[in-house]
C-alpha cells in the first residue's frame, strides 16, 4: 500500500467514526497534507541523487546502504540542465565528469540542497567558493584503494614496455611475430614519481620490487620514503632530464595545470615514458601529441584525459568523435588510453561507498562543513 492508498484508507474510516461532526472531520482533512508534507521533509534528508550512476556504482552503493538513505540513481552527468532532477532531495552524490560550477550550484541551491558528496578524491570540478556561499557542505572520499590506482599505472608501464597491446592484436589476426616487439628491463630503469600521497607510494613499494631507482617530487615528502636507498626526493627539473619513466600522482590545480607542456618536455630525456592515472588537465595534451610526433617522448599512458567529459564513461561508438585532438592521440601505437579506469576494482568501488554513505551518514545526523569528517571546505 503506497503513500495515497494509506491516505485514501485514513480518510474513509474517519467518515465512518461516530462522534466527528463535519466541521471537525473538515478541520482534520485540511491538515492532513501539511502532516503528510511535514513527513517528506523529514525524509527528504535522507534522500540522494547520485549522478552519472554506473551500474557498478548502484550495485556497491546498494550493498553498502543497509537503509542508510534513499538513492536515486541518474544517469546522466551533473549539469545545470540537469540540476532540477535532483529536486527533493538535499544530497547530490558525484563523480569526477560531474559538472559542479557556480551555476550549476546556485540551482541546486535553489532547490533545496545542502550536501555534495563526492564520492571520489578530487574535488577540482565543484567550486567551493559558490557551495560557501550558498551554505552547501562538501564532502569526499580521500582514499579509496590506492593499490588499485598504483597497480593499474604499472599495468600501463609493462604494457607499453613489452608492446602487449600490439602482440595481442598481432595474435588475435594470426601474426604470431615478434618483429618490433623489444622492450626494456624495468630493472635498474629510473623512474620519476611527481607525488608522494598514498598512490604514489604504493607506486614506488611496487617498482622497488622490480629493482627500479626512483627520483621523487613532492612539496610534503613522505617520511617513509625518505629512509629507502633507492629513492630521492629532488627537483622537477632533475625528474625531467634523468628520468626513463614519469608517472603522476599529484592534484589538478591552478598551479599543477599542464604542468606537462611544450617547455617541459624539452627538458625531458629523449624516449621518456609518460604516465598519467591522476588527472588529465596536469598534461597539454596539444604539446604531449607534439612530443609524441617529433618522438621525443618514446611512450605515453594515459587513464585521463583534460577533456574526457562526454567521452570517457560514455558509449559513442555509434558516433563521430567530435574532439580532433583525442582523435589524433589514439592514432599513435605507443599510446594506450583506459577511460578512467583505474579505480575500478571490487575493493575500491566497496570502499568508495562505505566512506561516501559514512560521510552522508554524518550530515543526516546534523554535522554541516567543517564538521564534516572529510570537508573540503
Amino acid at each position: 500500500m503506497d503513500k495515497r492508498e494509506r491516505l485514501n484508507d485514513l480518510i474513509n474510516k474517519l467518515q465512518d467514526l461516530n462522534g466527528l461532526d463535519d466541521s471537525q472531520y473538515r478541520q482534520l482533512l485540511k491538515e492532513l497534507p501539511n502532516t503528510e508534507s511535514e513527513n517528506a521533509k523529514q525524509n527528504k534528508a535522507s534522500k540522494v541523487a547520485l549522478f552519472d550512476a554506473k551500474t557498478y556504482d548502484t550495485e556497491y552503493f546498494n550493498l553498502a546502504n543497509n537503509d542508510i538513505v534513499e538513492l536515486y540513481p541518474i544517469s546522466a552527468a551533473l549539469d545545470a540542465n540537469n540540476a532540477v532532477l535532483a529536486k527533493g532531495c538535499k544530497i547530490v552524490c558525484i563523480f569526477v565528469n560531474d559538472k559542479c560550477d557556480a551555476s550549476v550550484i546556485e540551482v541546486l541551491a535553489s532547490i533545496g540542497i545542502e550536501l555534495i558528496a563526492l564520492r571520489c578524491a578530487g574535488f577540482n570540478n565543484v567550486d567551493l567558493t559558490a557551495c560557501e556561499k550558498h551554505g552547501i557542505s562538501v564532502v569526499r572520499v580521500p582514499e579509496y584503494s590506492p593499490h588499485a590506482v598504483a597497480e593499474h599505472t604499472v599495468a600501463l608501464m609493462l604494457m607499453l614496455n613489452r608492446h602487449l597491446h600490439k602482440a595481442y592484436l598481432r595474435n588475435r589476426s594470426g601474426q604470431f611475430v615478434l618483429d618490433g616487439l623489444v622492450g626494456f628491463d624495468m630493472f635498474g630503469k629510473t623512474v620519476g614519481v611527481l607525488g608522494t600521497g598514498k598512490i604514489g607510494t604504493c607506486v614506488i613499494d611496487i617498482l622497488t620490487g622490480f629493482g627500479c631507482n626512483i627520483l621523487a617530487f613532492d612539496k610534503y615528502p613522505n617520511p617513509k620514503l625518505l629512509k629507502q636507498d633507492n629513492v630521492k626526493f629532488t627537483t622537477f627539473d632533475e625528474i625531467e632530464a634523468k628520468s626513463d619513466i614519469i608517472t603522476l600522482h599529484i592534484p589538478l590545480t591552478e598551479t599543477s595545470k599542464h604542468l606537462i607542456n611544450t617547455d617541459s618536455i624539452k627538458r625531458m630525456k629523449k624516449g621518456v615514458m609518460l604516465i598519467n592515472t591522476s588527472r588529465g588537465g596536469l598534461v597539454d595534451t596539444a604539446a604531449l601529441i607534439k612530443g609524441l610526433k617529433n618522438e621525443h617522448i618514446g611512450s605515453a599512458g594515459l587513464d585521463v584525459y583534460e577533456e574526457e567529459a562526454g567521452i570517457f564513461f560514455h558509449d559513442i561508438s555509434d558516433r563521430v568523435l567530435q574532439d580532433e585532438v583525442f582523435a589524433r592521440l589514439l592514432t599513435f601505437g605507443n599510446v594506450v588510453i583506459t577511460s578512467h579506469q583505474a579505480f575500478l576494482t571490487q575493493e575500491a568501488l566497496s570502499n568508495i561507498a562505505t566512506t561516501t554513505l559514512s560521510n552522508i551518514k554524518e550530515f543526516i545526523d546534523g554535522k554541516r562543513m567543517k564538521a564534516l569528517t572529510n570537508s573540503v571546505l
